[in-house]
């Protein structure tokens, strides 16, 4: 059974809930104001990077795909049973 101090602490945090939605919401819309959206040619920059930074990253990753499929297809080869 709880005893009547915790019973006390779970009423008055219930109690307090409207007060701390109301000041979380507060701060949202306050932290909201300051947000700004980005303009179309800062968009089609970071959008050039990023395509940019894709391909480059394929190509990396077919290099190296190519390397380590040959030489598995090597070592397979060289160690066949004859």
């Amino acid at each position: 059974m709880a005893t009547m101090t915790e019973q006390n602490a779970l009423v008055t945090s219930v109690k307090s809930w409207p007060e701390r939605i109301k000041s979380f919401y507060n701060d949202v819309r306050t932290e909201m104001r300051k947000v700004t959206a980005p303009t179309f040619k800062e968009v089609r920059a970071t959008t050039t990077v990023v395509v940019i930074t894709v391909f480059i990253f394929a190509l990396y990753f077919a290099i190296i795909d190519f390397v380590i499929q040959h030489g598995v297809t090597y070592l397979f080869n060289a160690f066949k049973a004859h």
